[in-house]
């Protein structure tokens, strides 16, 4: 049986994208889908949404992804991903977009 595929209700998978490229998550992540997001700092997120958990700390739901993105630091204390500042919107156009990297 595969993965479920996950949705986030409000997520824009475009609008995700360009913010990914925008705030720079790519120099931290390889990120596919991403130009110039090769970086080895964080986790490749290739086949993101194939993943049981989010930094491998918390389940990889949408909710929680949601609240991951925008400040990491509040789901995981000792994680390296830093509070990015995003709004529950942004946050959520981000999510949309690591759910379809499979």
């Amino acid at each position: 049986m595969g993965p479920v595929e996950q949705r986030v209700v409000g997520g824009d998978v475009e609008r995700g994208r360009r913010i990914i490229a925008a705030i720079e998550c790519g120099a931290c992540h390889t990120i596919p889908g991403i130009q110039g997001a090769h970086g080895i700092v964080g986790p490749p997120l290739t086949d993101f949404a194939e993943r049981k958990f989010i930094g491998g700390v918390v389940p990889n739901e949408p909710t929680i992804l949601v609240r991951w993105v925008q400040d990491a630091p509040s789901v995981a204390p000792h994680t390296g991903m830093p509070d990015l500042g995003l709004s529950d919107d942004e946050a959520r156009h981000v999510a949309a977009y690591l759910y379809t990297l499979r």
